[in-house]
């Protein structure tokens, strides 16, 4: 199901696999009232609706694979269970937690935004925020190793941090098939961010995730975003092949002066030609990738308020 998003980036790919005892639900969208048509008209088509659905299952607690599981939770007659991986739960109670504004607010003022800035990013991730209403109440918990049923398939449930920290993709081993969520996309890459939210080292974690994850024979990935994945093992050199670059692009900042992450930021992407909901991601990206190079001792942090970077 290629579900509308209200951003540039404007459709996420969410599933729906038959199973003996009913159907299961794999990511679900923002809650916009074009996403909601949009799936109304598929249960439509299938001639189903939401008392049909057996379990929703998320890969992740980003707002756009979040944020209509309460509303299909609350569509059925009995609450259909929602399955997410424990630590995005965890995630989750801070991120869409309004009391954590502040949080955000000042996230985004160390690292070199000026203040109105800032506010038309927050506004934009309020905005964001409300469209993962209402939350899902009745949750159960998916484990790294463990197999999940989705539809007629068992699949394993492998971690595969660095775009969120506890994301978990499913494998089918038989039919080499994986659902693979944002953790390999296809024309795109991953955004790969350190959050007030996420453990450190996120680039290092992706990283090492897809190393160990180019040895799976697959013959078929199902992502969250853009098209789907028939040479896995080509898409994955050549997101590490990106994130290569990037580093050493990231380096150059710093030797032509960049010093906050703003600043260096600005260097990286065209701030310019992207949306305030867009320049925390870039921003995000871009502190990961210093935080990476000062994991390896490439570069230094001076934290006095505002944060500056400088080589090592």
């Amino acid at each position: 199901m290629q579900i509308p998003l209200p951003y540039r980036l404007n459709i996420v790919n969410c599933y729906l696999l038959r199973g003996e005892r009913g159907w299961t639900l794999l990511d679900t969208g923002l809650n916009t009232a074009s996403a909601r048509a949009r799936w109304n008209t598929a249960m439509q088509a299938l001639s189903i609706t939401a008392n049909d659905i057996e379990k929703i299952v998320l890969t992740h607690m980003h707002p756009d694979h979040f944020g209509l599981a309460g509303w299909w939770q609350r569509e059925a007659e009995t609450p259909t269970p929602v399955y997410l991986p424990k630590q995005e739960n965890r995630q989750a109670q801070v991120f869409y937690r309004r009391a954590n504004t502040a949080l955000y607010q000042q996230w985004m003022l160390d690292c070199g935004m000026d203040r109105e800035t800032v506010d038309r990013v927050e506004s934009a991730l309020g905005h964001t925020r409300d469209l993962t209403q209402p939350h899902p109440t009745q949750q159960a918990y998916l484990r790294e190793g463990s197999i999940v049923r989705l539809g007629a398939r068992d699949c394993l449930g492998i971690l595969a941090p660095g775009h969120s920290d506890g994301q978990l993709i499913f494998y089918h081993k038989a039919e080499k098939l994986m659902f693979c969520g944002d953790h390999v996309l296809m024309k795109i890459t991953p955004n790969i961010g350190s959050w007030p939210h996420t453990q450190p080292d996120p680039l290092g974690r992706f990283l090492r995730s897809l190393n160990a994850l180019k040895s799976l024979d697959v013959r078929l990935a199902l992502p969250g975003h853009r098209g789907l994945i028939t040479d896995w093992r080509a898409r994955i050199e050549e997101l590490i092949a990106h994130h290569q670059l990037r580093l050493a692009h990231t380096l150059e900042a710093l030797e032509d002066g960049a010093r906050t992450v703003f600043e260096i930021a600005a260097r990286l992407f065209t701030l310019e030609r992207l949306t305030p909901h867009e320049w925390r991601f870039a921003m995000a990206e871009t502190l990961a990738h210093l935080n990476y190079l000062r994991e390896r001792e490439q570069v230094a942090c001076i934290n006095s308020g505002v944060m500056r970077w400088e080589l090592v």
